[in-house]
C-alpha cells in the first residue's frame, strides 16, 4: 500500500492542487464521522431537508439534540490534518480547498481558500427572510426557552448532533426568527437539499485551473463531492486520496493512501520537508 512518502512525491509534483476534504479530517478533533471503512452508514441517516421543513416534531427533535451536541461541537479545535492542509496553502500549492465538513476547522487552522460545500453549522438561517445569526446566539435562545434540557447529556454524534433518546421532544420549544417570525434552520445543506449552484460553479472554475486533485478523509459516497472527482477524471487530472477504507472513486485514483489523515499528511508540518515542497 502506498505510504506518505509516495504522497509527498505526488504533492511535490503538482503546483495547483484541488483539495476535497471530508469527515475523516475532523475525527481527531472529537467530531464523529458517519460511515465505516466500507462506506456504509454507522448510524441512522441524518435528518432530511424535506422532513425538517415539513414536520414540527422533526424540528423539535433536531434542535433538542443540537442543544446538547453543540456544547462540545462548538468547542472543537483544528487537529494536525487541518494544520497540514493550511501549510499546503501557505506553500502556494493549493488552488482551492473544498470541504464537505460544516465545522469551519480548516479556516480556524489558517486556510483561506476554502469553500464550505455543505454550508456552516456556526450560523442559523431564517427560511423566510434569509436573516442569519450566530449559532452561539441561537444556543443561548434555545437554553432560555428550554431550561430543563440544559442538564441533559448524551454521546456525541456527527455534525453537532447528540444521541439523545427516550425524551419527549414534543415539549421542546424552538424559537422563531425575531425579524419575520419565520422558521430557523442551521445554515447547512441537509440530505435531500441541493448545494447552491453558484457554490458548485465556483468550485468547478477552480478545478479547471488545477493540475491535480487531493482527497482527504472522504469516502465520496455523497454525490455533491464525488461529482468533482468525476470531472477531474474526465479531464485526465491525476487524483490522490487519503482515506481509511473504500471510496466511491477507488477505480479513478492515481494514488491511494490508507492511513489516518494526520499520519499521512504529517510530513507537511515538518520544516525540512516543507522547505523541499515550497
Amino acid at each position: 500500500m502506498p505510504d506518505s512518502h509516495t504522497l509527498s512525491d505526488f504533492i511535490r509534483g503538482h503546483q495547483r492542487l484541488f483539495v476535497l476534504t471530508g469527515a475523516g479530517c475532523s475525527t481527531n478533533s472529537g467530531i464523529p464521522d458517519y460511515r465505516d471503512t466500507h462506506g456504509n452508514w454507522k448510524r441512522p441517516q441524518p435528518v432530511t431537508f424535506q422532513a425538517f421543513m415539513g414536520d414540527e416534531l422533526t424540528r423539535q427533535r433536531y434542535w433538542a439534540r443540537s442543544l446538547v451536541g453543540w456544547r462540545r461541537f462548538g468547542q472543537a479545535r483544528p487537529n494536525e490534518t487541518h494544520h497540514a492542509l493550511a501549510q499546503l496553502e501557505a506553500q502556494r500549492r493549493c488552488e482551492l480547498l473544498v470541504t464537505q465538513n460544516v465545522d469551519r476547522l480548516h479556516q480556524a487552522a489558517g486556510s483561506k481558500r476554502v469553500i464550505d460545500l455543505h454550508g456552516r453549522l456556526d450560523l442559523v438561517r431564517c427560511m423566510g427572510c434569509e436573516r442569519r445569526m450566530p449559532r452561539a446566539e441561537f444556543q443561548q435562545a434555545l437554553g432560555v426557552m428550554n431550561e430543563d434540557w440544559l442538564a441533559l447529556d448524551a454521546a456525541d454524534a456527527p455534525d453537532g448532533d447528540a444521541d439523545l433518546e427516550c425524551a419527549d421532544f414534543a415539549s421542546f420549544r424552538v424559537p422563531s426568527c425575531q425579524t419575520c417570525g419565520g422558521m430557523l434552520k442551521p445554515d447547512v445543506v441537509f440530505s435531500g437539499e441541493n448545494v447552491p449552484r453558484d457554490v458548485v460553479a465556483t468550485a468547478q472554475h477552480h478545478l479547471a485551473q488545477a493540475d491535480a486533485m487531493l482527497i482527504v478523509g472522504s469516502s465520496l459516497m455523497v454525490y455533491s463531492g464525488f461529482r468533482f472527482v468525476r470531472q477531474a477524471a474526465d479531464r485526465g487530472v491525476p487524483i490522490a486520496a487519503v482515506n481509511l477504507g473504500r471510496t466511491r472513486a477507488d477505480d479513478l485514483l492515481t494514488l491511494k493512501v490508507e492511513e489516518p489523515c494526520e499520519a499521512a499528511l504529517r510530513f507537511l508540518l515538518n520544516d525540512e520537508q516543507a522547505a523541499l515542497l515550497a
